[in-house]
């Protein structure tokens, strides 16, 4: 299997684990977790209203009773997850340099293309991934990883180190010249790329997402050359002139670069003892050891 791509299954698990840190809201997929009213949506005079169906009203209070029905147990395990590992890191006295964040950062938009977490900004990527560095080293204190196993990792890795040019863009794909330049006249009278994409792309894959393409560069191969071409000659925000492709005209528009950039061993040296040590684990990465040891007690352990 090619390294990139297993590097980007790599990068996909630990941002999977990170999510499980902060806490975002899970979908529940039960059918038994979703709790249909068995009262009318009644709302007296002193509660407020935050819907109307007819003469039914919904309270805040009922509102936020489904929610913690649906959903509360497990929002307030991430909450506490979260807690439990900065207490836990402050407790052994492990911090992450923002540096080191900043380097996970553009590996990961690097060498895995974040189309499906387009809608995560950069500050929730920071958190994210100082949680998951944290536990990490949490759960990897103790390993002793020999200079030499990690060297050779790095040698036999060194590729996934040397990050190419690459841009953050997004397209519309219309099938003439003349439906690309009306998209180029619109953009210019203050339209959204974003709603454009949406309204007029006949790229099925992108259109729902805006046009977005996420990261990409000369090695993942995810966009024409051409692409690349404009993006070189683009400033951030700026939208291309239409380029011909196979299905017809593009115009691309550029979020952001990520300059070239070469990683050295004593760069990313901790980062390969933690990954080492994890893949030695073989186990799930998890808060949960450390629950005990701070003495957390929690609503839900009535019901458990």
């Amino acid at each position: 299997m090619n390294k990139k791509i297993m590097w980007s299954i790599i990068v996909t698990l630990v941002i999977t684990n990170c999510l499980s840190i902060v806490f975002f809201m899970k979908k529940d997929n039960t059918d038994s977790q979703v709790m249909e009213a068995s009262t009318p949506v009644v709302a007296s005079e002193e509660e407020e209203i935050v819907a109307t169906i007819g003469k039914m009203g919904i309270t805040r209070q009922q509102w936020l009773n489904e929610l913690e029905t649906r959903y509360g147990k497990q929002i307030l395990e991430d909450m506490i997850d979260e807690e439990v590992v900065r207490q836990m890191a402050k407790k052994h006295n492990i911090s992450i340099s923002k540096d080191v964040i900043e380097r996970e950062i553009t590996l990961i938009k690097t060498m895995y293309n974040s189309i499906d977490n387009e809608n995560i900004d950069d500050e929730q990527w920071r958190e994210q991934i100082e949680l998951s560095l944290l536990l990490e080293e949490l759960l990897t204190k103790d390993a002793v990883i020999s200079e030499e196993e990690m060297k050779r990792y790095f040698e036999e890795n060194k590729s996934l180190y040397e990050i190419p040019k690459t841009y953050h863009i997004s397209h519309i794909v219309v099938d003439s010249k003349e439906a690309a330049q009306q998209v180029s006249s619109e953009l210019e009278n203050g339209s959204s790329f974003t709603a454009l994409a949406m309204e007029k792309s006949i790229d099925e894959f992108s259109a729902n997402r805006g046009g977005e393409l996420g990261y990409v560069n000369p090695e993942n191969g995810y966009v024409p050359e051409s692409y690349l071409e404009a993006a070189e000659q683009l400033t951030p925000n700026e939208w291309s002139q239409p380029i011909q492709v196979d299905e017809g005209y593009a115009i691309i528009i550029l979020h952001e670069v990520i300059d070239a950039v070469t990683y050295s061993y004593d760069d990313v040296k901790d980062q390969i003892k933690r990954q080492i040590a994890i893949d030695q684990m073989n186990g799930t990465i998890t808060v949960q050891p450390f629950w005990k040891e701070l003495g957390v007690k929690w609503f839900y352990e009535k019901s458990e």
